[in-house]
């Protein structure tokens, strides 16, 4: 089981052997920030449990992007909760798994860490994409919608103003304490670029798909971290 570890009030990260989700509680309601690996399903709902809430509590199921660590829980949590699952358009067709989702092009110290994590990621069930979402969309509890792509056409982040939370999926990550570029893009310099419009945001916290959260100036340390990106013709 994976029990909820709280990051600020109302938002609980739910930590598993790869990659990571979030609850994130507003007013009466959720929404769960993507649903792990397949078979992940189980132990979110018990997380939600342990926070005294109820699955059909959860009122939306927020894709980040569309590789399977993120996406796997995402059908069986669908169907058990009934939330409306939200995507970006550019990745809604991989997740309805009407295409295959372009692989990422991997730098030379990517390769291996690559072949290590992929065969553990098994591939995840296809789910309806129940609303597309652009740049500047609103979710029901009041969240922004920034498109992100790079890591993937149609990665998106989540800015929680209330809070001062945002949630990058997979486009940074965090090393030992600070943030750093995500790793397997499909694009590197559209993936700079959008750490680049990340860093102009004002947030106290940043919520990663993989690696532990920053809580306390993060947009300072994001900032950072943008200003010392540099793509140049040939990087992958």
């Amino acid at each position: 089981m994976v029990d909820p570890q709280l990051v600020v009030p109302g938002i609980h990260r739910l930590e598993f052997e790869i990659g990571q989700a979030y609850v994130w509680a507003w007013s009466k309601w959720l929404t769960l920030i993507d649903t792990g690996m397949t078979g992940s399903a189980k132990p979110i709902l018990h997380a939600i449990e342990r926070l005294g809430r109820r699955p059909e509590d959860v009122r939306e199921i927020l894709l980040t992007h569309f590789h399977p660590d993120h996406i796997g829980g995402a059908a069986e949590l669908a169907g058990r909760t009934g939330a409306r699952v939200l995507a970006h358009r550019a990745d809604a067709a991989v997740i309805r798994g009407e295409q295959a989702g372009a692989p990422p092009r991997l730098t030379e110290r990517e390769r291996p860490l690559a072949e290590a994590i992929g065969p553990r990621v098994p591939a995840a069930q296809p789910v309806a994409v129940d609303r597309e979402v652009e740049d500047g969309d609103l979710t029901e509890g009041g969240g922004i919608i920034l498109s992100v792509p790079g890591h993937t056409p149609g990665s998106i982040a989540l800015l929680v103003p209330d809070v001062g939370v945002l949630f990058t999926g997979d486009t940074i990550a965090a090393h030992e304490g600070a943030p750093i570029l995500g790793l397997f893009n499909i694009d590197r310099r559209q993936a700079i670029e959008s750490v680049r419009k990340q860093a102009e945001l004002a947030f106290d916290v940043a919520c990663f798909g993989h690696g532990s959260p920053l809580v306390g100036s993060a947009s300072e340390k994001v900032r950072a971290l943008a200003a010392g990106l540099r793509w140049q013709e040939g990087d992958s």
